[in-house]
C-alpha cells in the first residue's frame, strides 16, 4: 500500500500545540474532495461510503471530514481509482519530486501558492477548511490534471 499523506505525520511533527489536530487534514481533504468531484475515488469507497461521498459532493461535509471519518486520516492508493493513483503519484509527491512536479508543480506548492502565500509548514495548517478556499484551489488542480494527462501521453 502506498500512502500519499497522513494527518498524523503533520500533527505528530512540527505542529502548533494550540491547533486542533483536524487542521492537519485540511490540505489532504481538499485534494480528496477534488478526487471525489472528478470521479477518481476507489470502488471500495463507492461501495462502502457512498452516502459520505454524496455529502462531499453536496457540500454538507468537507473532504477533511471524509478523510477523518472514512480514511483513518490518511490518503492511500486504496482510496483512489487507477487514474487517481497515477495522478496522485505524479502530483501529490511529498517525499520526492517527480518528472511531472518538477516541470509544473506539486500539490503542496500549488496549495501554498493559492491559499497561503507562504511555504512554511506551520502556515499551511492555518488555512481555513472552507468551501470558498476549495473553490480557489479547485481550478488549479483541474489545470494540473489536464497538464498531467497531456504530459503522460507525450512522454
Amino acid at each position: 500500500m502506498s500512502k500519499y499523506d497522513d494527518a498524523s505525520w503533520h500533527y505528530g511533527g512540527n505542529y502548533p500545540q494550540d491547533l486542533p489536530k483536524e487542521k492537519a487534514s485540511t490540505h489532504i481533504g481538499m485534494f480528496l474532495t477534488w478526487c471525489i468531484d472528478n470521479n477518481l475515488i476507489s470502488e471500495d469507497h463507492i461501495q462502502d461510503s457512498i452516502e459520505d461521498i454524496e455529502s462531499v459532493r453536496n457540500r454538507t461535509i468537507t473532504g477533511a471530514d471524509f478523510l477523518i471519518n472514512n480514511c483513518d486520516e490518511k490518503i492511500t492508493d486504496s482510496d483512489l481509482n487507477k487514474i487517481g493513483n497515477k495522478f496522485a503519484k505524479d502530483y501529490y509527491s511529498l517525499s520526492k519530486k517527480t518528472k511531472f512536479s518538477t516541470k509544473f508543480a506539486d500539490y503542496l506548492d500549488d496549495y501554498a501558492k493559492i491559499l497561503n502565500n507562504s511555504s512554511t509548514e506551520i502556515d499551511l495548517y492555518m488555512v481555513e477548511n472552507s468551501w470558498s478556499n476549495y473553490d480557489l484551489l479547485k481550478p488549479l488542480i483541474g489545470q494540473r490534471f489536464e497538464e498531467w494527462k497531456e504530459f503522460t501521453t507525450t512522454k
